[in-house]
């Protein structure tokens, strides 16, 4: 800590100071100084919303300690009513935010230490929807195979994040240049939240990613490396990069035509196909260790998750009861 001698004036001190010392920690600290766009934007939507939060109070940020940190808390639980997972970034944010600054000697203390979120009460395994492997047929069925480049596209997308369980952002970022071969082998290298994996794919994926190349070829694109893997086919946006929201959306459409989206006690979304490659190659046999490695999960915890959604039914202590209750 500094000094008193050294250590700069409260009263000299502005929120800007804060603000500049925030941007440094998000550019040189942050995931270890290469943090995504989409993590920087977090980051700051987060700060802006607590610093909106103190204007609205006539708070100054500088001056904030750690009743007011617990009444922003008690402000996002009451009033916004956002869940537990929800404020936990939030305050991660806003703790950041103040380490920052304590650490480059602005402030002596940091308001959101030690100010808590709500804790989450529910079944992890209860998040996990996920698909049946006749229902995946299913959703196969109804993407047309008319030769076009939409329906090539989207058989090779749904493919990959179905069966390989890759997340929308990482096929969005994609590049043609993230198309790896080792000997007869076709994978692709994507990123995750936190590392670069290679996603191998299964022959009948590689085939039709080559397939799906080949249309773009032969319609007079030059697939360049820094070209991006999956593009889109609307009017407006046609040969750009798909965008994740498109990703979800061309998803959602063919779980509605295959009635997959909505079913009594579950809802199925694109994150849930990248649940149902985890549950089902675990139910198939496969290592957890190279389910872990494909979902790109940096916790076997994480993986494991998937373990107990088949064992729930499959291994219940109450099959094993002989007990017999008369039906109605």
């Amino acid at each position: 800590m500094l000094a008193a001698s050294n250590a700069p004036q409260i009263s000299a001190i502005t929120t800007n100071n804060l603000l500049v010392v925030f941007a440094e920690f998000l550019d040189i600290d942050v995931s270890a100084g290469d943090a995504s766009a989409d993590t920087l934007k977090t980051y700051t939507r987060q700060l802006y919303q607590f610093l909106q939060w103190c204007d609205r109070r006539q708070l100054n940020p500088v001056l904030i300690v750690k009743d007011d940190v617990k009444k922003y808390r008690h402000w996002m639980i009451k009033q916004q009513q956002y869940k537990p997972a929800t404020i936990a970034l939030k305050l991660a944010v806003v703790r950041r935010f103040y380490q920052a600054a304590v650490e480059k000697g602005l402030i002596s203390l940091n308001p959101a230490a030690g100010v808590k979120p709500p804790r989450e009460k529910f079944d992890p395994a209860e998040k996990i929807t996920y698909l049946e492997a006749e229902e995946v047929e299913i959703l196969f069925g109804v993407i047309p195979n008319d030769g076009s480049l939409k329906s090539a596209r989207d058989r090779v997308m749904l493919g990959i994040m179905a069966l390989e369980g890759t997340r929308t952002v990482e096929l969005h970022r994609a590049d043609i240049a993230s198309i790896v071969r080792q000997g007869k082998n076709l994978g692709v290298r994507v990123e995750g939240k936190r590392s670069i994996r290679v996603v191998p794919l299964t022959p009948d994926l590689a085939n039709m990613l080559v397939e799906y190349l080949h249309q773009r070829e032969t319609r007079g694109e030059v697939l360049q490396p820094t070209k991006p893997l999956f593009i889109s086919t609307g009017n407006n946006s046609r040969g750009n990069r798909i965008s994740r929201r498109g990703i979800r959306t061309i998803v959602d459409t063919y779980l509605k035509l295959a009635n997959l989206k909505h079913t009594p006690g579950r809802t199925i979304s694109a994150h849930s196909l990248r649940h149902t490659a985890g549950t089902l190659a675990l139910r198939s046999g496969a290592d957890l260790r190279q389910v872990q490695d494909l979902l790109g999960h940096s916790d076997p915890r994480t993986t494991s998750i998937y373990t107990h959604v088949g064992d729930r039914w499959e291994n219940n202590p109450a099959l094993k009861l002989k007990i017999e209750i008369p039906s109605i």
